[in-house]
């Protein structure tokens, strides 16, 4: 069913997008993709299949992140990176009193998890982390499988193009989705981040930098000190653009020092596994919880 009636809040200034729905723990889905993004144009809506049925059990809360979807921009050029994409994701906890969360992160937003429950253990109940090349180690192969899609960029066809490469069975990447990520890519804001990252060379300059900079330090601290809540690690097993293997090296780098970190594996399953894949993620999602719970 497809997603309906958002709501706003601000969040450390920023005016946010965000869904929700159900009643018990609260579960945070945080979607995939960045600020000023050339090729696709996630946002909460990459929830539509696993929404409602995760609401029937806990307090789902999905939110567009920083500079995507509907939420608002970054407030100053320097913000144009993932720490202020952590840090916006933290002011959305904040700004709704969310606490005792069971954050899920896909893609570049299982990175703001994991950076959620190291820097802000306190509101994070256990962290899950769903195919994130951006925060396992290796290189991966997505910059080869998403080279050159077609023009024009963040058209409805390009964009069908892209999730089809991030896919083993495109038959998830439905009209609503495509509706969600058009309508992005139709709004000003987005086309004013697009044009920051690309021809001000934001992207070149300084997201990806202070990336690998973030990076560098997420794997320090977790090899040093630990993730200090639960964690599972999801991932599909046909993953295009973020291969097993990765995987599994960031399950290992995190069950060495947390104990209670589980892994699972859905196959049949590309990288968009709580899609191509919806009741068996959302089964392990909430087999994962039930675990926490009894911890």
């Amino acid at each position: 069913m497809p997603m309906t009636n958002p709501k706003w809040v601000e969040a450390g200034g920023i005016l946010t997008r965000y869904f929700e729905a159900g009643r018990g723990e609260n579960l945070v889905l945080f979607h995939g993709g960045s600020v000023g993004a050339p090729n696709l144009c996630e946002c909460a809506i990459d929830w539509e299949l696993n929404f409602d049925n995760l609401a029937r059990r806990y307090h789902v809360y999905a939110p567009d992140k920083l500079g995507q979807g509907h939420t608002d921009l970054p407030l100053c050029d320097a913000d144009y990176t993932m720490t202020a994409v952590v840090r916006h994701a933290h002011d959305f906890l904040v700004a709704l009193d969310i606490r005792e969360a069971h954050v899920v992160g896909h893609s570049r937003g299982g990175f703001v998890v994991c950076r959620l429950a190291l820097d802000h253990p306190d509101r994070i109940r256990s962290c899950i982390i769903v195919d994130s090349n951006t925060l396992a180690p290796g290189l991966p192969p997505s910059q080869f499988v998403l080279a050159n899609p077609p023009a024009p960029r963040l058209s409805r066809d390009s964009q069908r193009w892209v999730l089809e490469r991030y896919s083993l069975d495109p038959s998830h990447i439905t009209d609503s989705l495509l509706d969600a990520v058009c309508e992005a890519a139709s709004l000003p804001s987005i086309r004013e981040s697009l044009d920051k990252m690309e021809a001000c060379g934001l992207r070149r300059r300084q997201f990806l930098p202070a990336l690998a900079r973030e990076r560098t330090d997420t794997f320090a601290r977790l090899r040093d000190n630990g993730l200090q809540r639960p964690a599972l690690v999801v991932w599909g097993r046909n993953d295009p653009t973020a291969g097993l293997a990765q995987g599994e090296a960031l399950f290992d780098l995190i069950a060495s020092r947390q104990p209670q970190a589980m892994m699972t594996v859905i196959n049949n399953a590309g990288h968009f596994c709580f899609r191509e894949q919806a009741r068996p993620f959302e089964s392990t999602i909430s087999g994962f919880i039930e675990c926490v719970d009894g911890w």
